[in-house]
């Protein structure tokens, strides 16, 4: 590449700067012809000019500038000095707000000395024409020095073009960070190696992230610089196009690569464009802006902002793909060119040779379209394997048309995959490269439509099909030992499972019916249905993988929006669940599921929760469905035992009943004993009607992992609202909410559960705990001094605004009316809420709140003045209206 190919006078004219130079004052001018050149891309960025073009462009303009710029210096000893563009810049590639990387060469100290006021002076010129300039001042040898310290700075300077002074000194430095004398190539591959995989993890080795780096994110431009940059250590080529005459390229790989770069520059300069900085990141808040200035619209169902990501994740995924298949290559023919290797027979079909599978020959997947199937099966089940030659990779890509209807109905590929599905070790792994190298999609193309489909939301961070091997994953991740005090029942059950593949069935399937505008539970459980009929399984296992594709969210909305500590609710879960087979499977779905649609969603509250139904659900199928425990035994049950806890500490039964005389059922049904003894021993030692805040960590036989607040006081209007305010004030997060009035006292008994804002419980910090409880006692005696919280939006919760859906229905068993809003999340909306309900005069017997990104999904129990449900549609009709109005209220315009 030659910038002078994109020389233009239109973006700068140099003899007319540097005539304005010589008449006027060098900021204005140069801030003139910089405004000129910025305006001028930017047009015809927006005309759709090719970005090769723009960018390019852009660095001969900026060359012209800085160049006219040097000449207004008086430079002493002018042959011992050069002006170098490094990096990026280097590379001739600048964007709009890139970083213009400047290396200010000497040939020693003594010239550096001699010329500190006109560095200083043009630095500053840089900086003040609004330049984003990122500079050294070196001499040759500090330059071998930095280099040989720090691979980075190697690769800066490889980069490298005279942009005034003395090329000779950059020729010079050029030599001294050669191969010859520093980072020879072998270790330079492997600390390229090694610097991209530790970026790769920075994102979870996933493309997919919903608010990807263009830059830095795997598959990302980043990735293609890396193999240029081997590349150029290790054979002296300045292009990729030296790949393509070297072997290393096919010529269609190569026009990949240039298209896959396009596509990227052409993101990343609309994300600098419309921000207005150097944003690398395609945040949520640009991704409309990009997707109208490409053309894209909403279609088929889907927005089309959800079309411009499902393109981005598809080329990046084959962009990474490339860069794999070529660092393989390099490692070949620069770690093991001398090795004089002997493969290893495996079949008649494949070998191994230095630890990576290879096929004999390269017909083998002509002659047998099945071996495209085996390849995956020897690679999980052959331990000396580490991944598939660079070789045998490009022939599969090359082969993929073979996966057609034919191949798929192939006994032998059908056994090939349940093979690989129930192999001791690599399931997880090897499906990820299937779908990588694109025959997961082709071999299930129910699983294709998913490919780089998106959620356009911030409870689902990654696309649905790297979520779906995600859950994969977590659920091999159970099998180890390792993993058990992070999930201490799913590493217990998975190995209790007697056929393990049908659970990585169910997940393969469980969200394969998503973006098709129907309920995709019901589509994945058709999906399954009939993967099910083509691999063979028998009656049972169809039915149960169908079953938990149907179901799997029973577990996690029960959990999370249901009061498990009701018997009722465990009977009817229980009685959906029908086995304990079933419930073992869905559970460790379920946990995996959870993890992978959002690591930050696994936090020990949910864990608790889940924990709390598994077991009673566990006990509820031993018992028999038959034989249901219901309210009345359990009331009796936690009555007797919290009373032998109080009688271990010297109260009387007397004195015990006779406060027990204020709560009603609900109270001893909803909280454990230990909670009660709990709570009785404390109001007995402060006085009865006094109030009073308890908090402790909350205990084992109840929920574990979060802090639970216990608040008696009397009851009154918006106590409620004015709790919830001062726990938000807090910053902590309100989990479960349990409010019981006395019945005969009129004094309230509720139960907090809360979070900080990163998902733990208070833990012992004494200071914090106090603070906690001071603030409630004074919300409890002053009401009034308890403000609306002011904790500002998130950048990404302003972005999201959604309709409210408010659902409110009757439970004619516990007679209540439940009310189910799920709408943005904002600080101060649960408190709100309460506000709305007093208002009504309802009354709060109870709540489920959840935090699921952006959004809350909240579950309320209430009652009217008479204790009884609502019955009246225009009151209905009221709260609908009332609540509505709240949630709109507070949301960004």
């Amino acid at each position: 590449m030659n910038l002078s190919d994109y020389a233009d006078n239109a973006l700068v004219d140099y003899e007319a700067l540097c005539m304005a130079l010589q008449n006027g004052p060098a900021i204005p001018v140069l801030k003139k012809a910089l405004n000129g050149l910025r305006t001028e891309l930017d047009r015809r960025f927006l005309l759709g000019e090719p970005v090769r073009n723009l960018v390019f462009g852009r660095a001969w303009a900026m060359d012209q500038l800085i160049h006219a710029a040097w000449q207004g210096f008086d430079w002493q000893h002018p042959d011992d000095i050069a002006l170098i563009a490094v990096g990026g810049y280097g590379r001739g590639e600048l964007l709009p707000r890139s970083d213009i990387d400047l290396l200010l060469l000497f040939s020693d100290e003594l010239h550096i000395e001699a010329n500190i006021e006109p560095i200083q002076a043009f630095l500053t010129l840089m900086w003040d024409i609004k330049l984003e300039v990122g500079h050294s001042v070196r001499t040759l040898q500090a330059c071998q020095e930095e280099a040989s310290n720090d691979v980075t700075v190697t690769t800066n300077l490889m980069e490298s073009r005279t942009l005034a002074g003395h090329n000779a000194l950059r020729l010079k430095a050029s030599a001294l960070i050669s191969p010859a004398h520093i980072w020879p190539s072998d270790a330079f591959y492997k600390a390229k190696l090694n610097e991209q995989t530790h970026r790769h993890q920075k994102y979870n080795e996933t493309e997919y992230n919903l608010e990807p780096n263009v830059k830095a994110g795997p598959g990302g431009l980043r990735d293609i610089q890396t193999i240029t940059w081997v590349a150029r250590r290790h054979f002296g080529d300045t292009d990729l196009g030296g790949l393509v005459e070297r072997g290393f390229l096919t010529d269609a790989e190569y026009q990949a690569l240039l298209d896959g770069q396009d596509y990227l520059w052409r993101i990343r300069y609309a994300l600098h464009y419309f921000s207005g900085r150097e944003e690398d990141r395609l945040l949520f808040d640009l991704q409309e802006q990009v997707a109208e200035q490409f053309g894209y619209q909403d279609r088929e169902g889907q927005l089309a902002v959800e079309h411009l990501m499902q393109d981005y994740f598809r080329q990046v995924f084959r962009l990474r793909a490339l860069n794999i298949m070529l660092l393989q290559l390099f490692d070949e023919a620069i770690l093991h060119a001398a090795e004089d290797d002997h493969p290893v027979p495996v079949n008649s079909r494949f070998q191994v040779r230095n630890g990576y599978i290879e096929t004999v020959d390269d017909q083998v997947f002509q002659r047998t379209p099945s071996a495209l199937m085996e390849v995956f099966v020897l690679c999980a089940q052959t331990p000396e394997v580490k991944g598939i030659r660079a070789t045998t990779l490009r022939q599969i890509l090359a082969n993929r048309h073979r996966i057609d209807g034919r191949f798929r109905q192939d006994l032998r590929n059908i056994t090939f995959f349940m093979e690989l599905l129930r192999s001791p070790a690599g399931v997880s792994t090897n499906l990820m490269r299937m779908n990588q190298y694109g025959l997961l999609g082709l071999y299930l193309p129910e699983f294709g439509r998913i490919v780089g489909q998106m959620q356009y939301d911030l409870f689902h961070v990654y696309t649905v099909d790297a979520h779906t091997l995600l859950t994969i994953r977590n659920l091999r991740r159970f099998r180890h030992a390792n993993n058990t005090v992070e999930f201490p029942i799913a590493t217990r059950i998975i190995h209790q499972l007697p056929k393990v593949e049908l659970v990585y069935i169910a997940a393969l399937y469980h969200d394969i019916g998503k973006g098709r505008g129907n309920d995709h539970s019901v589509e994945g459980a058709e999906e399954v249905r009939r993967f099910a009929r083509r691999h063979r399984l028998t009656a049972w296992e169809t039915d149960l993988v169908v079953w938990l594709v149907r179901n799997h969210l029973l577990m996690s909305m029960t959990a999370q929006r249901q009061d498990i500590s009701d018997p009722e609710v465990i009977n009817h879960f229980s009685q959906r669940v029908g086995d304990m087979h079933r419930l073992n499977y869905l559970y460790v779905l379920t946990v995996a599921d959870i993890y992978a649609t959002n690591p930050n969603l696994w936090n020990s509250w949910r864990a608790s929760l889940l924990k709390k139904l598994y077991t009673e659900s566990q006990r509820a199928l031993r018992r028999g469905l038959e034989n249901p425990v219901d309210k009345e035994e359990r009331i009796e049950e936690y009555k007797s035992k919290a009373l032998s806890l109080l009688k271990e500490d010297g109260f009387k039964e007397s004195e015990i009943l006779a406060l027990w005389d204020n709560p009603g059922d609900d109270y001893f049904l909803r909280e454990s004993p230990e909670n009660i003894a709990w709570h009785t021993r404390a109001i007995a030692n402060n006085g009865l009607n006094v109030p009073l805040v308890l908090i402790k960590e909350t205990d084992e036989q109840s929920f574990a992992g979060a802090t639970q607040i216990f608040i008696y006081a009397p009851d009154r209007p918006h106590l409620f609202a004015d709790i919830a305010a001062c726990i938000d004030q807090l910053e902590l997060d309100i989990q479960d909410a349990r409010i019981m009035t006395s019945s005969s006292s009129d004094f309230s008994l509720d139960t907090f559960i809360v979070l900080d804002e990163n998902g733990h419980s208070l833990g012992n910090d004494s200071a914090r705990l106090r603070e906690v409880q001071r603030r409630l006692l004074m919300t409890l005696h002053n009401p009034e001094e308890t403000a609306t919280p002011n904790r500002r939006l998130s950048r990404r919760l302003k972005h999201f605004s959604m309709a409210p859906e408010i659902t409110i229905s009757n439970d004619p068993l516990n007679q209540r009316t439940v009310v189910e809003v799920i709408t943005s999340d904002r600080p101060g909306l649960l408190a709100d809420m309460g506000r709305a309900f007093k208002r009504l005069n309802l009354s709060l017997q109870s709540a489920r709140i959840s935090t699921l990104g952006e959004r809350v999904e909240d579950v309320f129990f209430l009652v009217d003045d008479n204790n009884e449900p609502l019955h009246d549609p225009l009151r209905v009709a009221e709260l609908q209206k009332h609540l509505t109005d709240i949630i709109l209220e507070g949301q960004p315009q």
